[in-house]
């Protein structure tokens, strides 16, 4: 096993230890809280049971698939929808009474905690849309300096 192919199991591997293993798993030691926080977003109990097992599903069933590889732009763009969807539902920092750029403010603190999971998101749709891979690895390790030039068009969209 080469260092690209190391290092891009490592990057992915950083992307989804939030959710696989540890989200998951307090999700289900814990399922009777995550059930309670849920209920926070919706007042049916039914309902937020539904939102705590279909979070399971995609922190495992999308995680592993970044990992293995296999659909992983799709488990990636997922992933980001997830992120950014648990971030308006779970991290309303608007909702706070106490929301201020200065001194003591829980508002502040889910502030910061909403602005992590658009970054988390941000993290995933770049793996959904460019990379990482081996590939792009060694091309890092070969030109650590080189720029990848993300908002060129091509001559195709130019000729339009």
């Amino acid at each position: 096993m080469t260092i690209e192919v190391l290092a891009a199991f490592a990057a992915r591997a950083s992307l989804v230890l939030l959710f696989l293993p540890f989200s998951a798993l307090d999700k289900v030691l814990n399922f009777r809280a995550a059930v309670g926080q849920a209920g926070q977003a919706t007042s049916s109990r039914p309902l937020a049971t539904a939102l705590i097992l279909a979070g399971l599903f995609v922190e495992v069933v999308m995680s592993a698939a970044v990992l293995t590889g296999i659909a992983d732009r799709f488990a990636a763009f997922v992933l980001a929808g997830y992120c950014a969807v648990t971030a308006l539902l779970w991290k309303p920092f608007w909702r706070k009474p106490d929301f201020r750029l200065r001194g003591p403010s829980q508002g502040r603190e889910t502030f910061w905690d909403f602005l992590k999971n658009f970054a988390v998101a941000g993290g995933f749709l770049a793996l959904a849309w460019s990379g990482p891979s081996a590939q792009g690895v060694a091309a890092f390790l070969h030109d650590p300096f080189g720029s990848t030039h993300p908002y060129a068009q091509t001559r195709a969209e130019t000729a339009r």
